[in-house]
């Protein structure tokens, strides 16, 4: 059985998971709203859990391990928001930059399920990553 859309899919979904909590982490040193900061860790916490269900199951389809971001793509994300934020590390500011970021990820995932034909398992986390990312938007969209 030819695994290679199960294993894109997988690697996209792990990539966009790690990016997220990547930008995520280095956001959190600037926020100072609790109601944020508890928002941004729950949001940090769901990309775990798709990661770790991804790592579980990716065996499955592959030898290898699943595709995370690499350290020129973290130096960028990191530059990035050091840069829009340097003159403004408001709530608002804060909660732009990661909906940008989910919003990326959600275009990505849907994209995903609605081009990629892959086994039911992987097709479950792709739509629990586009959900639970959809979700973690409407909380953002309250501190723009």
């Amino acid at each position: 059985m030819d695994n290679e859309n199960e294993v894109n899919v997988l690697d996209e979904l792990n990539k966009g998971a790690t990016m997220g909590m990547d930008a995520i982490h280095f956001v959190l040193d600037k926020v100072h709203d609790e109601k944020l900061e508890n928002v941004l860790n729950e949001q940090y916490r769901d990309y775990q859990n798709i990661s770790d269900r991804i790592c579980e199951l990716y065996p499955e389809y592959s030898e290898k391990k699943p595709h995370e971001t690499n350290a020129m793509n973290k130096a960028m994300t990191w530059y990035g928001i050091e840069m829009k934020t340097l003159m403004d590390k408001s709530s608002s500011k804060i909660a732009e930059l990661i909906i940008q970021g989910t919003n990326m990820g959600i275009i990505e995932g849907r994209k995903l399920l609605n081009h990629k034909d892959t086994t039911e398992d992987v097709e479950v986390i792709a739509q629990d990553y586009v959900q639970f990312q959809e979700n973690a938007l409407e909380k953002l969209k309250k501190f723009l």
